[in-house]
């Protein structure tokens, strides 16, 4: 018997009637963005035929040198959105402020935030790189969209996914109903339904840090980092894997199990991530598939912005993982703690 192949439109079309109120915005967007999504990989895949790799000359908002690629996901993810007529505003990674989409009828309700390609670093070497992006409903009034819109906590995300460009190119997304990936299929350039239902196992074997930086982590995260290098009869130690692209790291996670952090250090003590554009999306996969995502104190979704650009401390990944990491953060917390 054949297996009936489900495309991503075939599947956001169905998933519309467990929302029996939508008007099919939010569906449209989904759609654009994943159009926009074979785009860049049609670029990334042919990165070294064109001119389109190395730096782009100059640093974004975050302090990261840009890449070519950079911009150009960045173009290409900002026109498709500009153009679907469903989408009042964007925030980028790669823009200082958002960028309002006008429109005299007012009718779009949504507003995208992004990070149009994670793990920039990597483009040269032919390593693993993705792109992340989050939905959430303006709360401004009809007319221009507002700063407040985009200030939102992560628990107000209506759907948030990422595109990871490796040796297949998948999009994993969730709108608050479990995490769905789909596999780009090249011959009938679609994205098809591979990974229905994404559950993230409560325990892993593997770490995911930049131990090169352990002697500038805080305390707490150097005696988990400890913890798991140890030796034990719980199935410890855990391997050590670390790509240096958020969303390839996360997604290998996902799938095996396993924990991601970026802690903060003495040069970043509000941490490195940004939380809009990194930490919440991912954190509502994450959470919608079983795992957690916490600053080591509280949890991720739960932070009120106050700026596009703010920076967090991160762990995330399968839950239990993520579990025992807080208690050494918080642990160490109540002992530096003056007595009462």
């Amino acid at each position: 018997m054949v297996q009936k192949i489900i495309t991503l439109d075939e599947f956001i079309f169905q998933s519309q009637k467990e929302f029996p109120f939508s008007s099919g915005e939010l569906s449209g967007l989904l759609r654009d963005i994943g159009v926009a999504a074979k785009i860049i990989n049609r670029e990334v895949n042919k990165a070294g035929l064109v001119d389109i790799l190395g730096q782009a000359g100059h640093e974004n908002q975050s302090g990261d040198e840009v890449k070519k690629l950079d911009v150009y996901a960045n173009d290409q993810l900002l026109s498709s959105l500009k153009n679907s007529g469903e989408c009042c505003g964007i925030a980028s990674e790669e823009n200082e402020e958002f960028i309002p989409i006008n429109d005299p009828m007012w009718k779009a309700k949504y507003i995208v935030t992004m990070d149009p390609l994670d793990g920039s670093s990597n483009i040269d070497v032919n390593v693993s790189i993705g792109t992340i992006f989050s939905i959430y409903r303006r709360i401004s009034p009809p007319g221009p969209v507002q700063q407040k819109d985009f200030l939102q906590k992560g628990i107000y995300q209506v759907a948030a996914g990422y595109i990871i460009y490796g040796s297949s190119t998948m999009l994993v997304y969730t709108t608050g109903i479990g995490v769905n990936g789909f596999t780009l299929d090249p011959s009938i350039g679609e994205f098809c339904l591979s990974h229905p239902n994404i559950s993230s196992p409560k325990n892993g074997r593997i770490y995911s840090v930049n131990q090169g930086y352990y002697d500038k982590f805080e305390k707490g995260a150097q005696n988990y980092i400890d913890y798991c290098a140890q030796t034990s009869t719980d199935g410890r130690p855990y391997g050590l894997r670390y790509i240096g692209s958020m969303v390839a790291d996360i997604h290998r996670n996902l799938i095996k199990g396993g924990i991601f952090f970026y802690p903060a250090t003495k040069d970043s003590p509000n941490g490195k991530l940004r939380l809009i554009y990194e930490c919440n999306p991912l954190a509502f996969i994450l959470e919608q598939a079983g795992g957690r995502a916490t600053d080591g104190q509280q949890r991720i979704m739960e932070i009120a912005p106050t700026e596009l650009h703010q920076r967090t401390p991160i762990y995330i990944g399968s839950e239990n993982m993520v579990k025992s990491a807080e208690e050494f953060l918080i642990n160490l917390t109540h002992l530096a703690s003056p007595p009462i």
